[in-house]
C-alpha cells in the first residue's frame, strides 16, 4: 500500500483571479480546474492497483444512496458523441435474483464442460461469482438507439456505444473501491435470458452484471492469479510500437 504525507493538500486549485475561482456551474461545482499533486497521483495509482474483481462478500447492507452516488460517478465517463448510452438496473426482487443465479449455474456448468483434465479441475474449484452473498445486484445495459448524441462518431464503429458503457463500469468500480466497497463483474450469463428476466426494452444490450458489497477479504493480487489460473502479462506483451 502507498502511504503519503498529508502536509499539503492532495488537490489544489490553479492560480486564478478570485472572481473566477468563485464561479460555479448549475450544480454548484467549482469551475476552476483542479491541479493534482504527486501525493494524489500516488494514491490514484494505489487505487488502480487495489481495484479487484470481488467474489467474496460480507452480507452487510449497502444503502441505496451509496449505489445512487456510484451510478452518478459512473456517468461521468466519456461516451461516443456524448450519447450517454448506459442504463443501470438495480435488481432488488428476490425471484429475479434467483432466476439470475440459476442462469449463472447453468452457464457455468456449460463452461466447465469445455475444459479437460487439470484445467477442468482448477476451473471447478474457482469461485467465479458472489451472487448469493452480495447485497447489491446491478445490471448494466447499453441503449443501442439513444436519442442523445445524434449518432455522432459511431457510423463506422457502432460498437463504441458498448465501449462507452464499459468505461462507465470501470468508473463505478474505482469509485466503489475508494469507498471500501467491492465490485464483481459476472460474465458467465446468457445475455438474452438476463434481459428477459429483467424485462428491459428490446434495444438495450446487456453489458455486465455487477455484484456490489463489502469485501470479505482484501488482496492486492487478482483472485485468478492467486489461485493459479493466469498470471499478469508483462508490459512487453501489451505495449507495441510501430
Amino acid at each position: 500500500m502507498v502511504f503519503c504525507s498529508r502536509s499539503r493538500p492532495l488537490v489544489t486549485r490553479q492560480s486564478v483571479p478570485p472572481a473566477e475561482a468563485r464561479k460555479q456551474d448549475a450544480e454548484g461545482h467549482d469551475t476552476a480546474p483542479p491541479r493534482f499533486d504527486e501525493d494524489f497521483a500516488a494514491l490514484l495509482t494505489a487505487l488502480f492497483r487495489w481495484r479487484r474483481d470481488v467474489r467474496r462478500f460480507r452480507r452487510d447492507r449497502v444503502d441505496i444512496s451509496v449505489i445512487e452516488e456510484l451510478v452518478a460517478l459512473a456517468t461521468l465517463a466519456p461516451s461516443v458523441g456524448h450519447s450517454q448510452p448506459w442504463r443501470f438496473v438495480c435488481v432488488e426482487d428476490g425471484e429475479r435474483r434467483k432466476a439470475v443465479i440459476n442462469n449463472f449455474n447453468r452457464c457455468n456448468t456449460a463452461a466447465l464442460s469445455t475444459y479437460e483434465g487439470e484445467e477442468a479441475a482448477l476451473y471447478a474449484r474457482l469461485k467465479l461469482a458472489g451472487l448469493c452473498e452480495a447485497p447489491v445486484h446491478l445490471a448494466v445495459f447499453c441503449d443501442r438507439a439513444p436519442s442523445a448524441g445524434h449518432g455522432l462518431g459511431r457510423l463506422t464503429m457502432p460498437e463504441t456505444l458498448a465501449y462507452s458503457v464499459v468505461g462507465a463500469v470501470q468508473n463505478l468500480a474505482l469509485a466503489a473501491r475508494a469507498r471500501g466497497l467491492g465490485v464483481g463483474w459476472v460474465s458467465i450469463l446468457d445475455p438474452g435470458e438476463i434481459a428477459a428476466i429483467l424485462e428491459v426494452p428490446s434495444e438495450w444490450q446487456f453489458v455486465s452484471y455487477l455484484c456490489i458489497g463489502w469485501p470479505e477479504e482484501e488482496h492486492l493480487d487478482p483472485e485468478l492469479e492467486r489461485h493459479g489460473w493466469q498470471n499478469r502479462l508483462p508490459q512487453s506483451a501489451v505495449l507495441h510500437r510501430r
